[in-house]
This record gives structure tokens, C-alpha cells and sequence, in this order.
């Protein structure tokens, strides 16, 4: 039996794993080729030819249509950027409230508090880590206008009967489809399964170009709604004729020309990348299969996954030692891991101190708002428990990864927790 690392053992990896890596010589000819042009951003707050932006920007948006069979693609300088002008394109306002994911990316839930809207946190499921129709549905009021659904991890939610239960009640959905690119349920890529959908092509997803997002949808008039708010509504609506003017206040939230170009080739790209994350997945599973004391991820019927990340649920009390101490094993093994993912966002401070825009708390403390507000620990108890004691979760599945490096990561897996007895009485 090899000695852990953690106790002075020879640890299983002495390099790091290989960074993930999906530029090279098309990412540079694009880029030199926008260089060369003198044209970095076409975009002008006006209401000329140049309102939707240079020739890379709108070639990417066609591009993206096409890949994922959408009728409408909005470039934007960020996944953040799209959440916030499609909960404006919506008509969400001040006494509104908007269903959202505890467990993700803070901006989900501040597109509400952006046009003063209430978060209203529905728990997640235990075994997708997404919303479900059932958490949903206990937090439906008179006052909830949309739904913010988060495919975590890369795993789509189940949408077809989110999408019942929304229609039921007449709310609009977003998907936020940051970690999924490329994963489908049911036959239909992720990402268009909602009213509109969102992309990241921030710097650590599976594609990208630095920093970027990209908004889909069917609907013709949300998607203009969502090109007025990227750049400058207000300036432009007069000319343009536009006259519901229900938060057509403009923002810049343009993609340049360089970056365009990046994430067009990365788009290409997409389909391998994705397939090697796919087989990467199924390596690492078949490796930690049998393991004692851990649930290896679930990947529902018919849902292709993103894999964004590799998450395990570990059970401390089968274990017999704190999730800390088998994280501090493993990465003294050179194998990294995180320990929950993102603490529960009502726990933030702007949710338990209610305190968002200006000094008298709105929109919490909106006259206009009916609803109770209810932020307090235990809200949802599935989301705490996976952050605070069950979830240990890792890029261990990427790209970059030889199958020697996934083996690595198994080898040091089946270490750890074929050891846990040495790990007991160690503290958290």
C-alpha cells in the first residue's frame, strides 16, 4: 500500500496537470487579418449603418446562428452583458421578481437586481446541480415575471418541463448556458432551449475569446430589444421609430472586432474540443468507478454533456473523514480540487444586508414590491449541503489532457480514498 503524499508518501503527479490551451496560428492569422484591416470596432451609438457593428461582429453572429440552428445571435463583451439586456428585453421592472439558481455565477441573479427586480432563489437538484420544475414551481408568485435556469457544470436542465410549467403560468425563460457549449438534450443543442438563451465565451470556457458572450433567440423583436440595449437605446430609439420604450436605456456592451474574430475560429473548434472533454469524461469515470464514498457525476437521459467541470459528490459519514482533509490528500497527490463551488449567493452580503442601489436598499425595500423576502440560511438546503459538505469538483477533463494525465487523476482518486482509515483523526 503507497504511502499518501499528505503523510510523506511520493505523491501520484510532481508536475502540474497541462493547462488548458485552444488558441494557435487560425486565432493569430484572424487576428493579424483585423489588425491589418485598421478597423478593431465598427460600432456606433447612432442610428446609422454601423449601429449593429463591424464585419467580424455580424459574421460571427451568422456563424453562430448556423451552428446552433437559431434564428437570432447578439454579440456581446460578455455573458454578464446578455443576461442583463435579455432580462431587460423582457420588460422586467422594479416589483417583479425573478426566479434564479442559487449555486452559479453571481451575474445570474443580478440581471434581476439590475432593473429593480427581486431575486427569489429556488433550490437546485441534488443530482444536476440545475433547477428543476418541481423547485421552480414552490416559488411561483403573482409577481414572478421570468425564470433565469443555469445548465451548471455543463449539464442542460430538464427543460421540457420547465418550459410546460412557464408557459402554464405566462413567464419567460433565459437559459444560461455559459458552461454548456456544444451539449444537447433531447436532440436540441443547449443553449436555444429557453425564450433566449446565453453564451460565455469568457477566457476559461471551453471556447473563447477573452472576454465575450453571445445572446440567442427565435424572437425577432426580443433579439432587436437585445441589440438596442448592447448599444446605447436611448440614443437611437427617435430615428429608428421605436416606441415601447419600456427599458430601452442603452448600456455599451459591444464586442469588438478582435474579438469577434477569436471566437469565430474558436467556434469551429467547438465539436473537438467538446468530444474531447466527451471521452476525457468517460475515462475518468470508468477509472473511479466502484470508488467508496463518492457519487460520481449523473448525466440525465438523452442530455449530451458540456462537461464544464467533473463533479463528485463526496459522503463524509461513509468516508469517516471531512471533505477538507480528502481535498488536502489530493492535492498533495498534484491533483487539484475545489470544495463546494460558489457559496450560496443569498448568503452574499447585498442579499442578508439588502442593499443594492442607493442607501435605502432598493429594490428590496421598493414600495412597489408585495412579495416577502426571504434570504436566510436553510432557504435552500440542497444547494448547502452540496457547497458546505458534499461537492469536490476539478477541470479535470479538458482538452489539454492526455489519457495519461486523466489516469493520473484516477490513480490519485483511487489513492486517497483507498486509504481514508490513515486520513482519520486529521484535522478539518
Amino acid at each position: 500500500m503507497r504511502k499518501l503524499a499528505l503523510l510523506g508518501g511520493n505523491p501520484v503527479r510532481s508536475t502540474p496537470l497541462p493547462t488548458y490551451n485552444t488558441l494557435g496560428a487560425e486565432e493569430r492569422a484572424a487576428v493579424n487579418a483585423v489588425l491589418d484591416s485598421a478597423v478593431l470596432s465598427q460600432f456606433l451609438g447612432a442610428w446609422t449603418p454601423d449601429f449593429y457593428g463591424g464585419q467580424r461582429v455580424q459574421a460571427l453572429e451568422r456563424a453562430w446562428e448556423a451552428h446552433f440552428g437559431i434564428a437570432h445571435a447578439v454579440s456581446m463583451n460578455s455573458a454578464t452583458s446578455c443576461l442583463y439586456a435579455a432580462v431587460g428585453a423582457l420588460g422586467v421592472g422594479p416589483g417583479d421578481e425573478v426566479i434564479v439558481s442559487p449555486y452559479t455565477m453571481s451575474a445570474s441573479a443580478v440581471a434581476a437586481v439590475v432593473y429593480g427586480a427581486v431575486p427569489v432563489f429556488a433550490d437546485i437538484d441534488p443530482a444536476t446541480f440545475c433547477l428543476t420544475a418541481d423547485t421552480i414551481a414552490a416559488r411561483i408568485t403573482p409577481r414572478t415575471r421570468a425564470i433565469i435556469v443555469v445548465d451548471l457544470f455543463g449539464q442542460p436542465a430538464d427543460f421540457d418541463a420547465i418550459m410546460a410549467l412557464a408557459r402554464r403560468h405566462d413567464i419567460k425563460v433565459i437559459e444560461d448556458n455559459a458552461q454548456g457549449p456544444g451539449a444537447r438534450y433531447r436532440g436540441r443543442p443547449a443553449g436555444t432551449l429557453a425564450d433566449i438563451g446565453v453564451f460565455s465565451l469568457n477566457y476559461h470556457k471551453t471556447i473563447h475569446c477573452g472576454e465575450g458572450g453571445i445572446a440567442v433567440c427565435a424572437d425577432a423583436r426580443l433579439a432587436e430589444r437585445m441589440r438596442l440595449i448592447r448599444n446605447h437605446a436611448e440614443a437611437v430609439v427617435k430615428p429608428k421609430g421605436e416606441t415601447e420604450l419600456v427599458n430601452l436605456v442603452g448600456f455599451n456592451y459591444r464586442m469588438t472586432e478582435i474579438e469577434a474574430a477569436i471566437a469565430a475560429e474558436q467556434l469551429k473548434k467547438l465539436p473537438l474540443l467538446l468530444a474531447a472533454r466527451q471521452a476525457n469524461a468517460a475515462r475518468l469515470s470508468a477509472g473511479l468507478a466502484g470508488l467508496p464514498a463518492i457519487t460520481l457525476p449523473f448525466v440525465q437521459a438523452e442530455v449530451e454533456h458540456g462537461w464544464y467541470v467533473y463533479a463528485i459528490k463526496y459522503d463524509a459519514a461513509s468516508g469517516g473523514v471531512p471533505r477538507s482533509v480528502v481535498a488536502r490528500a489530493l492535492r498533495a497527490e498534484g491533483i487539484p480540487v475545489g470544495e463546494g463551488y460558489v457559496e450560496p449567493l443569498y448568503l452574499q452580503p447585498m442579499y442578508q444586508q439588502r442593499i443594492a442601489f442607493g442607501s435605502g436598499g432598493f429594490p428590496f425595500s421598493y414600495p412597489g414590491y408585495q412579495g416577502k423576502l426571504d434570504y436566510a440560511r436553510g432557504l435552500c438546503p440542497t444547494t448547502e449541503r452540496m457547497h458546505f459538505d458534499s461537492l469536490l469538483y476539478a477541470d479535470y477533463v479538458h482538452a489539454g489532457l492526455s489519457e495519461a494525465d486523466v489516469d493520473s487523476i484516477a490513480e490519485a482518486w483511487t489513492k486517497v480514498l483507498g486509504q481514508l482509515a490513515q486520513l482519520s483523526g486529521l484535522p478539518a
